[in-house]
C-alpha cells in the first residue's frame, strides 16, 4: 500500500450552492478521472495535512482510500477513517463536469440519514486538480 498525504492538491473542496457550469466536461477533467482510473484495484494511506477544528477527527485516525470500482463513467472510493468503513466517495463523468457524491452507509449496509450529498467541478481544473463545489446539505 502506499501512503500519500492528503491535501487540497487531490480534490479542492468549497461550500456553496450547487449550479452546473456552462460547459462540457474537459480535457483537465477527464485526464484528472483518468489518473484516479489508473490506480484502479490500489489503496493508499495518508494523513490529515490542512482543515479546521472540525477536521481533528479524521487527524488522529488512520486513513485509506481505495480505488475499488471503475468504469469508463463512475468511480468508486471507499475511504475508510480508523475502523469506520461507512464513506465512499462517488466521481462521476457528466455532461456538465465532474460529480462528487459522499456515499455514507451503516455497517448493515442501509443508507445514512445524510448520504449522497456532494457537487459539481466549478472550473475546467488541472489533471492533478480539480475544484469541487460542494452543495448545501438539507
Amino acid at each position: 500500500m502506499k501512503t500519500i498525504k492528503y491535501s487540497p492538491s487531490i480534490l479542492l473542496l468549497a461550500t456553496s450552492a450547487l449550479s452546473l457550469p456552462s460547459v462540457a466536461t474537459t480535457s483537465e477533467q477527464h485526464a484528472f478521472f483518468d489518473r484516479l482510473t489508473a490506480h484502479c484495484g490500489q489503496a493508499f494511506a495518508g494523513s490529515v495535512t490542512a482543515g479546521n477544528a472540525a477536521d481533528s477527527t479524521f487527524s488522529t485516525k488512520k486513513l485509506i482510500m481505495h480505488v475499488r470500482e471503475c468504469s469508463d463513467s463512475v468511480l468508486k472510493i471507499p475511504f475508510h477513517v480508523g475502523d469506520d468503513h461507512s464513506r465512499t466517495w462517488v466521481i462521476t463523468k457528466t455532461r456538465y463536469g465532474l460529480h462528487l457524491a459522499h456515499d455514507h452507509r451503516h455497517k448493515d449496509g442501509h443508507a445514512d440519514n445524510v448520504t449522497l450529498y456532494g457537487g459539481m467541478t466549478a472550473t475546467m481544473g488541472s489533471p492533478a486538480a480539480q475544484l469541487i463545489i460542494l452543495e448545501k446539505m438539507a
